[in-house]
C-alpha cells in the first residue's frame, strides 16, 4: 500500500492496544521508501519520517482526551499534499479528519494473525484496489 501513496492521504487506524497499528505503519514507511526508524508516538504523540518523495505523519491520539493544540498541528498536516497522516486512535480529533478517508479495523484472528478491515472513501480507493 506504501507504494500507492500519493500523498494527500488520510489513514486512520482503529484496534485494540498491540492489534498492529504501527506495525502497519512501519511497512507504509518501507513502502514510500523511508529508512527511518518508525516506532510507536504514544509518549511523543507524534513523529514524522522522511521518505524520498512524501512525508509520513504519523500520530497516535491515545493518550489524548481533547485534541488541544495537536489538533491544530494535525489539521496542518491534512492541509500538506507532499504528506500521508495516519492516525491512531482517531476518535479524539473526529472534527479535525475529513470525511473521505481511509479507516482501516485492525482485529486479532489468532495470536500472530489479524484481520483488516478497510473503508475508504472516493479520493483514497486507489490503496484498497485489488487488495484482497
Amino acid at each position: 500500500m506504501g507504494k500507492r501513496l500519493k500523498g494527500g492521504e488520510t489513514i486512520e487506524l482503529v484496534g485494540d492496544l498491540g492489534s498492529g497499528k504501527t506495525s502497519f505503519v512501519r511497512g507504509l514507511a518501507r513502502g514510500l521508501g523511508s529508512n527511518d526508524q518508525v516506532a510507536s508516538p504514544s509518549f511523543t504523540i507524534s513523529r514524522i519520517y522522511k521518505t524520498p518523495k512524501l512525508e509520513l505523519h504519523h500520530y497516535d491520539l491515545y493518550r489524548l482526551a481533547d485534541p488541544g493544540v495537536i489538533g491544530y498541528e494535525l489539521a496542518e498536516s491534512l492541509a500538506d499534499s507532499k504528506a500521508v497522516v495516519a492516525v491512531e486512535w482517531a476518535g479524539e480529533a473526529e472534527g479535525v479528519l475529513p470525511r473521505d478517508r481511509l479507516s482501516i479495523k485492525f482485529a486479532a484472528s489468532g495470536d500472530e494473525e489479524r484481520r483488516l478491515n478497510f473503508t475508504a472513501g472516493a479520493r483514497h480507493q486507489h490503496l484498497i484496489k485489488d487488495l484482497t
